[in-house]
């Protein structure tokens, strides 16, 4: 018999968390590392730091796992630190008087709902400005003291931590969360068992926890599939954040929309307006309803007018490309039970998804989510233009301009991106009230009081910090990444921070033009050697795994950098994350933003730096377009003179080089005696003053209250009262429309005007409408104009409706006298369209009958 000398199976493990038991007078400790809140409250990070200065730094500032590494000793140590336990009873008491202060009871409440929410670079449940601009949202909202709860995912992997080859490859690593070190806590019900929702998929169910972050006041619930009770299959719907395919991706839409209001209604949750942060979360709709037809007994009509008064559609993507469509085929095996559910066919449903009804098209979200959404937004003046035009064909009849798609563009969360220097700086010129009235141009322009050299002193030490995090965190992975340690030492060697440091960081879609500045080397070359003005750029981003083209960008900048010439004087700096952003946007002096033009829903980064004293140069698109001010930043047109890229590339390329060399680092470089760039401090002086106050998440709440949270709420209640009575009445009338509309007939339409057509003649015309059946004066008849744009097609102009005169039986008599002020070629026509007060807009019904003179 063979003796083995070496036998043994695989090893099993089992997972066990120890807490560390704090000392008593300690404990308030646990409630400040629970709540994110210390994300952007210095002086709660500032006591996390002093328990192990090493620690906080190793473990990158996180505050559960200082409360878990640090030994018990050391706890012991501060128990009895009276200074320590009387400045933790300090901060602890501010935080408290903070929690405990009520939420505004004049405003509406609102549930919110979005695929990514970035909140601290620890919990990696974002990728990029959509999960950041949510993640400031919420912190506003805490600080606005909006009642808003809001949905989410918490996924095992998140988005990947990015790493380059030897080659300059993108690499995406895919690295589990430990949730037991987040700020997140399993929602359990009365018996400590955890709460599971049950949403329906096709013939089963997938079930989902809840974990809760709490973002200062604000509740984010945090959906997680990963666990023992579902399929390996459904395991994975919460692992990656934009991860898998796009049957994944289906499923995940419906585990946010569906199993979101599910989850909401198992924790006992309603709110007065559901607001859709993008197309990902649009079947929350589609189950409210499901639940008011079920529940309410209404109608699948009545109940889309009480679901579409509460409902607010946010898009930030401005190319129909960019939005998610799904094959009907797949869409129809996860939605099938859902028309039986309405009382509605299966066409019903897969229309209220396509822009064009009864054809092949695919299944959008963001065509569902404008057709029960009875609010639209863009994130800026811009892009609110661009949707108004990419949404129009769902409105026929109307043009873009017409239609009620608005905007709301974006800002940033001022306490989170604004860097303790920067705070402190603010805080003394204007006091800390002005945290409580952001948006007041006449405390910002307090900044002018401020000495050039207070601001000089502020920059410089802003930029240190960036030079020295970027020698400690990235010394490491350059080493592993190249093959010449001794160009590592060559590049940290020629940081150098007298030079003027321009900044680039953003996703690398090919529409942001990261290698615009590429275009043309030699003459980069003569702008980053120049021994007397020294220039370096620092370049960040990270690629979705499926973009090609932007990974392959990444990698020819990453080979530009290892050029002789640009060695040290262009860095890549990898795993583009919160942390690394802050750096940047508070350390460099230039932010260069170049992307196509209208191809920019808002962007923020640019927006973090004015919080900073970074000055903006970018193309005027976004929410530079609304935001420049000359002296106060620089711009490349918002104009485009070719239609092809690589010539408009070319032009864009060689206007950035004329401004940099002829304008920007000349100002840069102009110092008086002190050693202080006058003119280059009173640049960032008019940028603070006349730019910062209009970016910020405070004026960005405020506006969503105003112009949408606080009439939908108002029009809902409308419709709710007495058992849906007057929803049911604007369903009736709308049916009636329905059923009669193609009846309708023009009697006549006379027009009268002069033959001279000059500028203030007036036109005279009648018109005489036989309502029929319907016999209803809700018709309206207006006359239309477009005005030829000096090119060769006609711009909408302005509508002038025409004076009901009388009216005998079903027949309606209209008047208009109208008259044109200016001179130009005009296209005129008259339309039909059905009128009620008690609809928010035109478009509510979109039914239009164009007639003809006779």
């Amino acid at each position: 018999m063979e003796i083995k000398t070496n036998h043994t199976n695989e090893p099993v493990w089992s997972e066990l968390s120890i807490k560390t038991k704090l000392p008593h007078n300690l404990e308030p400790l646990n409630a400040l590392a629970q709540n994110v809140y210390w994300s952007w409250n210095h002086d709660v990070r500032e006591l996390f730091k002093s328990i192990d200065p090493k620690i906080w730094s190793q473990y990158r500032h996180n505050p559960k796992v200082i409360l878990d590494i640090v030994e018990e000793e050391r706890f012991a140590e501060l128990a009895a630190d009276n200074a320590f336990t009387d400045n933790l009873n300090k901060v602890y008491q501010r935080f408290c008087d903070y929690k405990n202060t009520s939420f505004r009871t004049d405003i509406p409440s609102v549930a919110y709902f979005s695929m990514e929410y970035g909140l601290t670079d620890h919990l990696k449940i974002y990728s990029g400005g959509l999960g950041v601009l949510a993640g400031d949202y919420l912190k506003e909202a805490s600080d606005s003291r909006v009642d808003m709860v809001a949905v989410g995912f918490l996924y095992r992997y998140g988005y990947f931590t990015q790493s380059l080859s030897v080659d300059g490859d993108q690499i995406a690593n895919y690295e589990a969360q430990n949730f037991n070190k987040l700020a997140a806590t399993q929602v359990k019900d009365e018996h400590g068992n955890p709460i599971v929702v049950s949403v329906p998929f096709p013939n089963r169910m997938v079930y989902a926890h809840i974990w809760r972050v709490d973002v200062g006041r604000i509740p984010l619930y945090l959906l997680d599939t990963d666990f023992d009770a579902n399929s390996d299959a459904d395991k994975t719907i919460s692992h990656q954040l934009y991860g898998g395919d796009n049957e994944n991706r289906l499923k995940q839409e419906i585990m946010l929309g569906i199993g979101g209001i599910l989850a909401l209604q198992k924790l006992g949750i309603e709110k007065d307006v559901y607001h859709c942060n993008e197309g990902h979360a649009a079947l929350i709709n589609l189950q409210r309803l499901v639940d008011y037809v079920q529940n309410d007994k209404l109608s699948v009509y009545e109940a889309l007018e009480v679901v579409r008064s509460s409902s607010l559609y946010t898009v930030h993507t401005p190319v129909p490309a960019g939005h998610d469509y799904f094959d009907e085929e797949l869409f129809n095996r996860y939605m099938h039970d859902y028309p039986s559910k309405l009382g509605i066919t299966w066409g019903d449903l897969i229309n209220m998804g396509r822009q064009n009804p009864d054809t092949h098209e695919k299944f959008s979200m963001s065509v569902f989510a404008c057709n029960t959404c009875q609010a639209i937004n863009g994130v800026s003046y811009l892009h609110g233009e661009v949707s108004k035009a990419m949404f129009a064909p769902l409105w026929k009849g109307y043009f873009p301009e017409e239609n009620h798609v608005s905007y709301v563009t974006n800002g940033v969360h001022l306490p989170s991106w604004t860097t303790s220097e920067w705070k402190t700086l603010y805080e003394e010129a204007f006091t800390k009230e002005f945290y409580n009235d952001q948006s007041n141009m006449d405390i910002w322009g307090k900044i002018y009081n401020v000495s050039d050299k207070r601001i000089w002193q502020t920059r410089i030490t802003q930029k240190s910090k960036l030079l020295k995090y970027i020698r400690v965190q990235f010394e490491e992975n350059w080493m592993k990444n190249q093959q010449d340690p001794s160009k590592i030492v060559s590049i940290l060697d020629k940081i150098n921070p007298n030079a003027l440091i321009i900044g680039f960081g953003r996703r690398f879609a090919t529409y942001k033009r990261a290698h615009l500045l590429f275009n043309d080397l030699e003459r980069l070359d003569k702008i980053v050697n120049n021994p007397k003005y020294p220039v370096q750029f620092l370049f960040t981003g990270k690629a979705h795994p499926a973009d090609g083209a932007g990974q392959g960008l990444i990698k020819h900048i990453v080979e530009i950098s290892r050029m002789p010439q640009f060695l040290g004087k262009i860095i890549f700096l990898e795993n583009y994350d919160m942390r690394l952003a802050k750096r940047l946007v508070s350390g460099v002096d230039i932010w260069l933003n170049t992307p196509t033009r209208m191809q920019e829903a808002s962007g923020t980064s640019g927006e973090k730096a004015q919080m900073n004293g970074v000055l903006n140069f970018s193309v005027k698109d976004g929410w530079w377009y609304e935001g420049y001010v000359e002296g106060a930043g620089w711009a490349l047109t918002e104009d485009q003179t070719y239609e092809n890229t690589q010539y408009q590339d070319h032009l864009d390329a060689a206007t950035i080089y004329t401004m940099l060399e002829n304008e920007i680092i000349p100002l840069f470089f102009d110092r008086n005696n002190d050693g202080i760039p006058e003119k280059w401090v009173g640049v960032i002086k008019n940028s603070i003053a006349k730019i910062t106050p209009r970016y910020t998440t405070k004026r960005m709440i405020d506006d969503y209250i105003k112009q949408f949270y606080t009439k939908l709420a108002k029009r809902n209640q409308l419709l709710k009262a007495d058992n849906f009575q007057k929803a049911r009445q604007i369903v009736a009338w709308k049916m009636n429309v329905v059923r009669n509309w193609d009846s309708i007939e023009v009697k006549s339409l006379n027009v009268k005007t002069s033959t001279s057509h000059t500028i203030g003649d007036i036109f005279e015309v009648d018109a005489v409408v036989d309502t029929k059946n319907l016999n209803d004066q809700g018709i309206g008849l207006e006359l239309v104009l477009l005005q030829a744009n000096g090119k060769s097609d006609f711009k909408f102009e302005r509508t002038k409706e025409f004076n009901l005169a009388k009216r005998e039986g079903s027949l309606l008599y209209f008047t208009l006298n109208y008259s044109i002020k200016q001179g130009g070629t005009y296209r005129y026509g008259f339309r039909l369209f059905p009128k009620n007060d008690e609809l928010p807009y035109r478009q509510d019904i979109c039914y239009v009958k164009w007639v003809n003179e006779k």
